[in-house]
Formats: structure tokens, sequence, C-alpha cells
């Protein structure tokens, strides 16, 4: 699924349009900076002008870059420029920022609307930039979009195991996945619970992905993903409004898949382990029930106060089981609360973790390469919020903590490896307003930040 067309980029630079980023003080041309007036171009974000040149043709494009340029403001080129090949006017670093940008912006989403070929706008890739390395990584943003994209009915749990399947046998790595009541005997008693609901043919697994693992030399980084296909709120059902974009709550497996394709194409010095937990939330006879009490992998009991809260209870089973592999390094993405939207919104996920040298590096690469994280912290006078008098714990913390993503981040941190660092992404993985660049719908989160956190720590050879 989702790779990029590879002459979105090219080298051949003759005949290339230049594309300016321009602030409101940009220093243009005379006849251009006419142009502009004539045209109200005042050089901020978002804003676009086509110059023609004395022939009829374009002469350059010029686009706002506001008081301070954001190279990720180049994801909307693609659908404003006319066909053609550009070339961009900036900064070597700033030029190849937003050549990725483009590559990102380049998205679209057509597997159920016919569209006719679009004449395809292209860009000479900057100097210095390694193309191949950029193709990868637009296409692994690419590939979770598209998943997340893709309605419940066509991505299931049996798509994400053959996503899975074929990015491990395109790396020659190795694959294993137990399904229904196989879950019981091999002990993921909690993913069973959310998802034996689900029709047959639906049924959960856990999906893991093993990568030189016979490399002992070698750290081990273990990738975590909360699969969870649609959320109906299981017993707990949600209002309509809630339950309208549940296809996106697989979100945090489609990322954990596409940063560990990314991680086995780039061949960095780590042993990999991907665990993917892949379930539907439905309703049935013999869905889990509020009040009940599910064991764990990990041996901890846990009384259901809410179905809706079933994310963190997959995440128990397969964050224990990370941990049996002593990872160095374990990161887990998922979709876990709305809560994080309320304290952040859409487009800021949180970041947990109490490693600080962890948080240090992963904020230091979200603001390098434009892709933003928010610390926050892993309070421990919200702990007591998860106790209950009949078990080891509750999936859904008291009232009076309030701080609903805290207090679930809190809850995975008893299950998370204690071998290394840990950290957990409350991604939303969607953009719920459209402009160009941005369409509506599945957004990859975090997913570049981490990559390059990873290739900072671990540089290929």
């Amino acid at each position: 699924m989702s790779a990029l067309h590879p002459d979105l980029l090219t080298t051949q630079a003759e005949g290339a349009i230049p594309v300016l980023f321009v602030g409101p003080e940009g220093v243009i041309d005379p006849a251009m900076r006419s142009w502009a007036e004539a045209n109200g171009f005042k050089g901020k974000p978002g804003q676009i002008l086509v110059a023609p040149d004395a022939d009829g043709g374009i002469a350059a494009v010029l686009v706002g870059a506001g008081e301070t340029f954001d190279p990720m403001s180049a994801r909307a080129l693609p659908a404003k420029l006319p066909p053609g090949l550009y070339r961009l006017e900036a900064e070597p670093e700033d030029a190849r920022k937003a050549a990725l940008a483009f590559l990102l912006g380049a998205y679209v989403f057509d597997r159920y609307k016919a569209r006719p070929e679009p004449d395809q706008v292209r860009l000479v890739a900057p100097g210095g930039l390694d193309v191949e390395a950029a193709l990868r990584i637009a296409s692994a943003c690419a590939l979770a979009r598209e998943m997340i994209d893709t309605p419940a009915a066509d991505m299931g749990p049996l798509q994400i195991e053959t996503i899975a399947r074929e990015i491990a046998a395109a790396s020659g790595a190795t694959a294993t996945v137990v399904t229904g009541d196989a879950l019981l005997e091999e002990n993921y008693p909690t993913v069973h619970a959310v998802g034996r609901a689900a029709a047959p043919h639906r049924a959960p697994r856990v999906i893991e992905i093993g990568w030189n693992l016979d490399r002992a030399d070698l750290p081990l980084v273990a990738l975590v993903g909360k699969g969870v296909v649609f959320d109906s709120g299981g017993l707990d059902i949600k209002a309509a409004a809630g339950m309208r974009n549940m296809k996106k709550d697989m979100g945090g497996a489609a990322h954990a898949l596409a940063l560990g394709r990314l991680v086995m194409q780039a061949t960095l010095p780590v042993r990999l382990v991907v665990l993917v937990a892949a379930v539907e939330n439905a309703i049935s006879a013999d869905a889990f029930r509020p009040g009940d009490i599910l064991n764990s992998r990990k041996g901890l009991t846990i009384e259901i106060g809410n179905t809706d809260a079933e994310g963190r209870l997959i995440l128990a089973d397969i964050l224990t089981r990370a941990g049996e592999h002593s990872p160095d390094l374990t990161l887990d993405f998922a979709t876990l609360t709305g809560a994080a939207r309320i304290a952040l919104g859409p487009e800021l996920p949180p970041l947990y973790t109490d490693d600080e040298a962890l948080a240090a590096d992963l904020l230091e690469a979200a603001r390098a390469v434009g892709d933003p994280l928010w610390r926050m912290p892993l309070w421990p006078g919200y702990r007591a919020a998860l106790e209950t008098e009949i078990a080891d714990l509750r999936n859904d913390s008291a009232g009076w903590a309030q701080a609903g993503s805290v207090t679930a981040a809190l809850f995975l941190q008893k299950f998370a490896p204690t071998t290394g660092a840990w950290a957990h992404m409350d991604i939303f993985a969607w953009n719920p307003r459209a402009r160009p660049g941005w369409p509506e719908g599945g957004e990859a989160q975090a997913l570049r930040a981490v990559y390059a956190m990873l290739k900072a720590r671990y540089p290929a050879a």
C-alpha cells in the first residue's frame, strides 16, 4: 500500500519555475512587487500568487511565508500550484524540509472515488536532499493515513494482519499472529475480552514482527500500537457523533507498522519488535461488561468500569509482551483518549515518559522536523484514581482526577517494560478540518518525530 510516485521529485531542473517564499517585507523585483500589490499579496501564510512572464507563461510563484517561514507550509503546494515543474528558492535546509512537506501534501485518498488523472505538479529535489529517504518517510506517512482513512469494513483485523505480513516479508522479518480463542491459550486475556464480541471473520489477534533478533549486540526497540479497527464503545455504547470516525481507532497500529517499515528500510542498527493488537470493540451477547474483572498477561486484575475504555486494555497485554523481550526502548502509539483533545486539541499530541533524556530527544526531534509533540506529566497524585476495592486496578479512573489522558497514561505505565525507557503518544491521527495539504481525514502524528529521534540515537553505518 501507499508508495508515492517517485516522479514527484526529480533532479532534472531544466525549465523549472521558481517558488519564492515571501514574507510581509519580502524583497522581490519591482515588476513582481507591482503585480503582488495589484493582487493583494501581502506575504501572509497561505497566500499563493502566480506571477506571469512577458509571454503569458509563469515567471514565478510567490508563496506567503508570514513573519517566520514554516517549511511545513509547503504541504499546500501540490493542491495549489498549476501543473508543471518547480524549484524551491529557500535556504538549503529549509528547502529540504519544504520538499518533504511537498511530498506529504501530495497524499490523496481516492480508493472509493474515481478522479481524473491530474496533470502532475513536480518538484526539483533541493541540493543535499536524500530523495529515496524522503520518499520513504512520505510513503510511511501515506501508509498510516491510508489505513486510517479506509473504512472498518475494509480495514479489519485480518487486513491489518495482511499489511503487517507484507511489511515483514519485504524486509526479511518474521511475523507471528495469535488469533481468536488461541489468545487465551497464549495468555492475552484482555485482547481476547475486548475483541471476542466481533464476528468470527473479524476475530481479535496479536501481531508480532521481529527483525534482526539474532543480533544480540544491537539494542532492542519495541514499537507498540493500538489497533481497534472500530470502536462502538461496547456495551457502554457511544453516541452517534462519537462513533462516526471510530474507523480511525486503529491509528496507533497504523503508526507502529509504518514506523517499523521505515526502521527496517533504513537498516537502522537495532533489533526491532513491532506489536499490534487488532480488535473490534463490538456488541454481542458475548461482549465484556461493566463490572467484569479481567485477568491480564502481567497477572494484574482489572475491574471494568467502562467498556469504552478498551484501548488501554489491549495495550496492557502487548506492552507486557514487549517487556518480555527486555527492550532498551519502548514506544507506543494510541488514539487513546478524548481528554487529550480537550487538553491540547487535534494538532498537538501529548507525550508521556518519565525518562528525561528520551523526552528531550523526542521534543528536539519534533521541533527539528515540524512534527509537534507536547510533554504531559505522569502525575503520581492521580495514581489513586486507578484503585478499586475488588481488583488490582480499574480501567476507568475515578472522576475526581478529571485528567483522563494522564490517568490513561498512568494505567499504561503499570504494564510498560521496565528494562529501558518507555514513551506513550496519545495521538488523534485525524485532520478534522480540510485545507490544502491537510485534507480532512487520517493524519500521521509523531511518526516523523519518533523516526528522527531513532535515526539520531541509532545512526546507520
